[in-house]
C-alpha cells in the first residue's frame, strides 16, 4: 500500500469518527431536550394538582355557602325575616317561652325526654305559646354537620305541620334516637329519615323525604343558627319568658324535672 492511500485511509477513518461523534452529540442532545420537556411537563403537572389541591381545600363547604346564600326558602308556618320565627301554640296565648336547643346536644336530650311532654301539653292547653330558636354550635366544635343537617330537617318537618314538627323534634331527642355527642350520626339523611318513619305525618310523605335529601332548608337553618348566635344565649337548653331566663329553685340551670319546670313556670306566668 502506498504511504498515499495509506493517508487517505486515515483520512476517511477520522471523517467517520467524527460524522459519528456529530451523530452522537445529536442524539444526547434530543434525548436531554426530551427530558427536559418531560420533567417540565411532570413539573406543571404537580403544580397543577397542588394548585387544584388548594383551591378545592379552600372552597367554601356547602354549610358555609349556605350561611351567605342571598335566596333563602323558608318553611311553612314560619315569621319573619328568612323565615326565622318559629311559634308553636295558640294565637292567644298571652305568654311565650323561648326555647333555645341544638339538636345534637345531649343536655337538650336529656330535657325533653324528661320535660319535654308537660312543656307541650301546657302548650296545647294554651298556658303559653313557645318560640322556637334552633342553634348548631356544637358542629363547629366537632367539625361536624349533625346539628345543622337536623335543623334543615326540623324545617322540612315544620313545612309539614307544626305538629309535625313538634313529634319530630321529640323523636329526634328521643332515647332510641338521639347519638352520643361525638356521633354525628344526624349528619346522615338516610338516619334522619328513620327517626321521620316514627312520625306518622312524616313516614312515606314523599314531600319531607324530597326536602331533607335535597336540603330545601339548608339556607334557613343557617339563617336560624344566626338567629341564635345573635341572641346572646351561650348554651343550651335555655329557657326565657319575658327576657328572663327559667331555671331550677336556687341555680342557674335549666329545669331538668317536671316538678323545677312546674315551679319555674309558675313563677314565670305570674311575673
Amino acid at each position: 500500500m502506498s504511504a498515499r492511500n495509506n493517508q487517505a485511509n486515515k483520512a476517511a477513518a477520522r471523517e467517520r469518527l467524527r460524522a459519528e461523534r456529530e451523530r452522537q452529540a445529536k442524539k444526547d442532545r434530543t434525548r436531554r431536550q426530551f427530558v427536559v420537556i418531560g420533567s417540565a411537563v411532570a413539573v406543571l403537572a404537580i403544580a397543577g394538582g397542588v394548585g387544584y389541591a388548594v383551591v378545592q381545600s379552600n372552597k367554601p363547604s356547602h354549610w358555609e355557602t349556605m350561611k351567605d346564600e342571598k335566596t333563602v326558602v323558608a318553611p311553612k308556618n314560619t315569621e319573619g325575616t328568612n323565615g326565622t320565627t318559629v311559634v308553636i301554640g295558640k294565637k292567644d296565648a298571652k305568654k311565650t317561652l323561648e326555647l333555645y336547643e341544638d339538636s345534637r346536644c345531649p343536655v337538650c336530650a336529656t330535657f325533653e325526654q324528661a320535660v319535654g311532654e308537660t312543656v307541650h301539653n301546657d302548650v296545647d292547653a294554651g298556658k303559653f305559646k313557645i318560640k322556637y330558636v334552633g342553634a348548631t354550635f356544637i358542629d363547629n366544635s366537632d367539625n361536624g354537620e349533625g346539628s345543622k343537617n337536623a335543623l334543615s330537617a326540623l324545617g322540612a318537618a315544620l313545612d309539614v305541620s307544626p305538629e309535625a314538627f313538634v313529634e319530630y323534634k321529640a323523636a329526634l331527642y328521643s332515647a332510641k334516637y338521639h347519638p352520643e355527642e361525638t356521633s354525628d350520626k344526624f349528619a346522615k339523611d338516610s338516619y334522619l329519615l328513620e327517626v321521620a318513619d316514627s312520625v306518622s305525618a312524616l313516614k312515606g310523605n314523599a314531600a319531607f323525604k324530597k326536602n331533607v335529601e335535597n336540603g330545601t332548608y339548608d339556607a334557613w337553618a343557617m339563617k336560624m343558627s344566626a338567629a341564635f348566635d345573635k341572641s346572646g344565649v351561650r348554651g343550651t337548653p335555655t329557657l326565657k319568658m319575658d327576657g328572663k331566663k327559667l331555671t331550677a329553685e336556687g341555680s342557674d340551670n335549666p329545669p331538668m324535672t317536671v316538678a323545677q319546670f312546674n315551679a319555674a313556670i309558675t313563677k314565670a306566668l305570674q311575673g
